[in-house]
């Protein structure tokens, strides 16, 4: 596809190490499955990684920061300064995010993928923003490439570097009209039903956005069946970048977790370019923006929360940290139906 023949280089999860996990919870001294879907997790990371001795003790936020040319449409309540402000306030640790990832021992990485104003975070421009993609397309397609690579790029730093576990975030004016682009091209919804309010907007700003992701589909005329030719038309230099992140992730072996509505579109353009990268992703909430749900859902996730957040930044992919960490308490510390000469538990059929 293109260019990118990294995805030739993803291989399956390890089942060998998936099922010696499992039966080290079901010796665990506890009613089997008694943790739910934490332990699903732990095994599914066994098999990503290819150990059951699954170590999430270096967790990392990845964050791609850009701005969108559409913003010239009015579609949302601030400009584009404000990705700028916000891009710099990560190298000072000044963001949710930050204050979050701080408390649940993970480090910060912010990329400037395409910020229109210069910023003090690593720069990976591929360019100062997008094009207004109610006017034309966003991006080339050789472009949309080119940021997908930077988020494969830092995946592999990240795994060089040691790292157990990355969450997906962003920061970029306007994105959730390009994300909801997006998804109404790939699942075919009507952006009445897909569009939320963003970080806030009045009736009429709504009304607005909705009447601009409808004029950049009919402009652009996007391939559904195209996913380049998508992120290209409609997308977002951060959505491609994240996109980069999970197939990255696929291929260097290290679980990638979903945020919220940008890294959810993300993902599920991931997995339409190779189903094979869903195995190493997981879903972490259900963002509280209309098309979350839907976009997941395509996409085959089941996101361990559910509390109506909306922030991005990477805020509901570091929440699910601390819950990994429990599990992984119990699944280290608790005692085993042998230690306390207790027969274990067994399975039945229904």
């Amino acid at each position: 596809m293109d260019n990118l023949s990294i995805l030739n280089e993803i291989k399956k999860p390890d089942e060998n190490a998936k099922r010696i996990c499992l039966e080290k919870w079901n010796s665990i001294a506890k009613p089997l499955h008694g943790m739910g879907r934490l332990e699903d997790a732990i095994i599914q990371i066994a098999g990503i990684t290819g150990s059951p001795k699954v170590n999430l003790e270096k967790k990392l936020l990845i964050t791609m920061c850009a701005d969108n040319g559409v913003v010239q449409e009015g579609v949302s309540q601030s400009g584009q300064e404000v990705t700028r402000i916000v891009a710099d306030n990560f190298s000072r640790h000044e963001t949710t995010a930050c204050i979050m990832s701080a408390y649940a021992g993970a480090d910060v990485w912010p990329v400037d993928i395409g910020v229109a104003e210069d910023t003090v975070i690593e720069n990976r421009k591929i360019a100062r923003g997008t094009a207004n993609m109610a006017k034309g397309p966003a991006m080339s397609r050789e472009d949309a490439i080119k940021a997908i690579m930077v988020g494969v790029d830092k995946a592999r730093e990240a795994k060089e570097a040691g790292y157990n576990i990355i969450a997906t975030g962003e920061m970029g004016i306007g994105n959730t009209t390009t994300s909801c682009a997006v998804a109404c091209v790939l699942l075919g919804m009507e952006p009445k039903d897909a569009a939320g309010r963003g970080a806030g907007m009045d009736n009429a700003t709504f009304a607005n956005k909705i009447r601009v992701i409808e004029k950049s589909i009919e402009v652009n005329k996007p391939d559904k069946n195209d996913v380049l030719d998508v992120l290209s038309k409609v997308g977002g230099f951060d959505i491609c970048g994240m996109c980069g992140l999970f197939i990255g992730g696929a291929v260097y072996r290290i679980p990638v977790v979903i945020d919220g509505l940008i890294s959810s579109v993300a993902a599920l353009c991931a997995v339409k370019l190779d189903g094979r990268v869903k195995d190493f992703i997981l879903a972490s909430h259900e963002s509280k923006e209309p098309a979350a749900g839907a976009i997941l859902k395509a996409a085959g996730f089941d996101p361990y929360l559910n509390l109506g957040m909306h922030l991005g930044e990477g805020t509901g992919a570091v929440a699910l940290f601390p819950m990994l960490d429990l599990a992984l308490e119990i699944y280290y510390k608790m005692v085993s139906f042998g230690d306390i000469n207790m027969d274990q538990y067994e399975e039945y059929e229904n």
